[in-house]
């Protein structure tokens, strides 16, 4: 008998578990059922799904303010940091949790995940978990959006730490074993509602209890300037490609039909896309007369993602392409409606007429992208989904215009109901609570000057940071310490440099200026040529000789190793003699520049810069 080796034995492997697991009594959940070409399909999409964090940072850091962008960035990471370390400590527990006392509303147990090398399940669990983990940071990152601006980053980040439990009770619902929507017979294949209806519901409720910016209505109803264009298209197209993974990695393996299937989900998801992308361009031209708006089209595309992933295997070319269509509408319409409805009433009501005003005036695009085009998304499966034989994802049914009936419709409503009710009132309460502890809205003079300057000690060029810091200083003493933060892009070192030197230029304004005396005639010979610095001040960037300074007017014989026979004319402060050492008057000159004396030139009035 050959020897086994490499494939064959990690192939063998394989079997001699399956063939235990299936044949003895242990059980494997269906979200461990991985074989090993699943594993790896698995693990290649929660890679790529983390990718889609670079998508949000830059995407959100574009749209926002160019003195609140770093602000953006810095929570993004803080949603995989402590986002991804509640979701390790119980996250993942409360949505697949394995325990004896796992309800339909909740699961319980395997909390603080560590399995055992012991444990046959092992390399399936760290897989399921990763995957899992990347779907729970991206739903905390669409809220990072809509707070954007005017959150405190403290608050901020203990809502990040918190908002685990938002996403996790849902998430169980749908996707696990003990969910009540899941034994309905819900669908929803890669989270248009788990991810993006309960992030954007999310949104919607901070959105909603921080209240719009400082100003933001000043000027009508129009969408803020962005602050950085590029940077937005920029994480558009990191979406993009995350979002493949995102919907192909749902079939979650690709052993037996499942590889087709993941072959189907993105090229639905590339066509919805495309829909989305059409709708939006047309609406954008038809709305700003001929021009195409960088927002339109973002939001756009993105909410014609965001609807077909709840289905995006189960769907055809053309049922993907109306979908994604529809996504897009219902985003660039509402949106609109949002703003020109604007009532900046304060958010501390309770009464119906101040909740009104509360949900009108929300202006932040992550409440319609994900919340509008997740309802829509989770929908549409019951009106247009196929039976993907002869994987189980319906269950054996088929949307309503495919002649399945109203079963399957019904069931989708109803997850979407439940989950849009769970996620602005979980959010509410945790805000709430969040607030008590620290305030979740910044003091309206951080608010002006910039969570980048205030809470990261990032202060930005030529965006009327001083001019803001001068004006708000007599009101509040201490943003003095403000004025010493030194600016992104400037080395403090050779400001410092250049500081000095300017004092000393203009302390020396009336330098000594050195003349040439007439050379005498010895002999009818033609001279060289002379080489002749004039300077116009003390210090001059127009200089003919390579790295050197004068003082005043000087010409030197390049030739000759000689100091030139120099008359003086007193000045209002000092007289130099012409024996005086030149590194003594460098050093009385310029006492903070690190220079040097060219042997060369030794002797003469130069002052050389390294």
């Amino acid at each position: 008998m050959g020897k086994i080796t490499g494939e064959n034995a990690t192939l063998a492997a394989s079997n001699a578990f399956n063939s235990f697991a299936r044949n003895k009594s242990y059980v494997i959940p269906g979200i461990y059922d991985l074989e090993v070409e699943d594993t790896n399909w698995v693990l290649t999409s929660s890679f790529i799904i983390f990718t889609m964090q670079t998508g949000f940072g830059l995407l959100e850091s574009g749209c926002v303010s160019v003195k609140n962008e770093v602000n953006i960035m810095m929570k993004n990471i803080i949603d995989v940091v402590l986002g991804g370390f509640t979701y390790w400590i119980f996250g993942y527990g409360l949505s697949f949790g394995r325990g004896s006392l796992s309800n339909p509303f909740v699961a319980l147990g395997d909390f603080l995940l560590d399995p055992s090398v012991d444990d046959p399940l092992m390399g399936q669990i760290f897989a399921a978990f990763l995957f899992q983990l990347s779907f729970s940071t991206t739903a905390t990152t669409i809220v990072s959006g809509a707070m954007a601006e005017r959150c405190n980053f403290k608050a901020y980040c203990l809502f990040s730490l918190l908002n685990t439990i938002i996403y996790c009770v849902p998430a169980g619902w749908v996707w696990g074993e003990h969910g009540f929507l899941r034994n309905l017979g819900v669908v929803d294949i890669a989270g248009s509602g788990p991810v993006h209806l309960i992030g954007g519901a999310s949104a919607f409720a901070s959105a909603a209890m921080l209240g719009p910016r400082l100003g933001r209505y000043s000027h009508g109803n129009d969408p803020l300037p962005l602050g950085n264009p590029v940077n937005a298209c920029m994480g558009l197209f990191v979406l993009w490609w995350g979002w493949l993974a995102f919907n192909s990695g749902s079939t979650y393996g690709v052993s037996g039909s499942k590889w087709m299937y993941s072959a189907r989900a993105a090229v639905m998801t590339m066509l919805a896309s495309f829909g989305g992308g059409f709708w939006s361009v047309m609406y954008s031209m038809v709305r700003n007369d001929g021009k195409v708006d960088i927002l339109d089209l973002i939001n756009g595309i993105l909410a014609s993602l965001v609807s077909v992933t709840a289905g995006c295997f189960c769907y055809g070319a053309w049922e993907a392409i109306l979908v994604g269509f529809i996504g897009s509408i219902l985003v660039c319409f509402l949106t609109p409606i949002f703003d020109k409805m604007g009532v900046d009433d304060p958010v501390g009501g309770i009464n119906a007429n101040n909740f009104l005003g509360m949900i009108i005036k929300i202006n932040i695009s992550a409440s319609a992208v994900h919340g509008l085009g997740g309802i829509w998304g989770v929908i549409s499966v019951g009106l247009f989904a196929d039976n993907p034989k002869p994987l189980g994802t319906t269950n054996g049914r088929m949307g309503l215009f495919k002649g399945g009936g109203w079963y399957l419709f019904g069931i989708q409503c109803l997850c979407a109901l439940c989950l849009l009710s769970w996620g602005v009132l979980s959010t509410f309460i945790l805000l709430y609570v969040i607030n008590k502890i620290v305030p979740i809205r910044m003091d309206p003079n951080e608010e002006l000057l910039g969570a980048d300057l205030m809470e990261h000690r990032v202060k930005h060029n030529s965006i009327g940071i001083s001019r803001a810091l001068s004006a708000l200083i007599p009101i509040d003493v201490e943003l003095r310490e403000m004025m010493n933060v030194p600016k992104i892009g400037h080395n403090p070192g050779h400001e410092k440099c250049l500081s000095s030197i300017r004092e000393q230029i203009e302390e020396h304004e009336n330098w000594i200026t050195y003349e040439q005396s007439p050379p005498p005639k010895k002999t009818r010979r033609r001279s060289k040529p002379k080489s002749t610095l004039t300077m116009k001040s003390a210090f001059s960037s127009k200089r003919r000789s390579p790295r050197a300074l004068s003082f005043g007017t000087l010409t030197y014989d390049k030739d000759k190793n000689e100091s030139p026979n120099l008359t003086f004319r007193r000045g209002a402060a000092h007289i130099i003699p012409a024996d005086r050492d030149s590194v003594a008057q460098r050093n009385e000159f310029m006492p903070t520049i690190s220079s040097r004396v060219d042997n060369k030139q030794n002797g003469t009035h130069f002052a050389w810069i390294d």
